[in-house]
């Protein structure tokens, strides 16, 4: 067989083969299949793309919003603000229980005059009823008699008012203390704010002095937030101009 036949008889079997895979309904089946699945996962990644632009688009316009921060004048400053708030709720707390105790000590005294105004009563119980049972036909003996009786039951009454007052004062002064935890409470935040102020400042904190350090360049290469910036014609001539003058 010469070389011009067997190269012929070399494409005449390529030739079938490749007739046979188009024909091969199996083949045709596998590449429709990653034809699909590679147009799910491009599907997959622009969905996910939009996603993060999304997400990126919300965040600018949330920062936009929000930003630039406050300025740091003292009504901003947050641990001011609670130093305040504590120093002013420990002055109105203690102020609040002493009044407590001015209004517990005026039922205290309330409380001591009507056991003096009881005394009293029950004298006189005893005195017009002794005069009622020796001279039973004088009926202003016994009027008086039931007329102290009435005031001792009010004076009794009273005094069970007063102690109930005493005893709603000794449950508003309970309840102060829930005020002091608040402020013990607040206290400690100011105590960790602080405490991560020091730490921050400790962490950037330089042995080199900050006037000692080069300044900041005012436009860098690829700003583009910055305007005027100089291009190098501009630089050129301006090397040029010096130039002239020093000669």
């Amino acid at each position: 067989m010469t070389q011009e036949e067997l190269d012929a008889l070399l494409a005449s079997d390529m030739g079938d083969m490749e007739s046979m895979a188009v024909e091969d309904p199996l083949l045709q089946a596998e590449e429709e299949t990653e034809e699909a699945e590679e147009e799910a996962r491009s599907d997959d990644r622009e969905g996910i793309v939009e996603s993060k632009t999304t997400d990126v688009d919300n965040f600018r316009v949330e920062s936009d919003v929000t930003w630039p921060p406050p300025p740091p004048t003292d009504d901003h400053k947050m641990v001011n603000q609670l130093d305040d708030v504590t120093k002013d709720s420990e002055k109105k707390g203690i102020e609040l229980l002493n009044k407590l105790e001015t209004i517990n000590g005026f039922f205290m005294d309330g409380e001591g005059t009507c056991t003096e105004i009881k005394n009293g009563l029950d004298k006189n119980i005893e005195i017009f009823t002794l005069l009622t049972e020796k001279f039973p036909s004088i009926a202003s003996f016994s009027e008086a008699l039931e007329a102290n009786k009435n005031l001792n039951t009010r004076v009794d009454a009273l005094v069970g008012s007063l102690q109930m007052g005493e005893d709603e004062i000794m449950m508003a002064m309970d309840m102060m203390q829930y005020q002091d935890i608040h402020r013990q409470k607040i206290e400690r935040v100011i105590n960790v704010m602080r405490a991560l102020s020091r730490y921050m400042n400790t962490l950037f904190e330089s042995k080199k002095d900050d006037t000692k350090r080069v300044s900041s360049a005012v436009h860098i290469a690829g700003d583009t937030t910055t305007e005027n910036l100089v291009n190098s014609e501009e630089i050129e001539a301006l090397i040029e101009n010096l130039g002239k003058e020093k000669s």
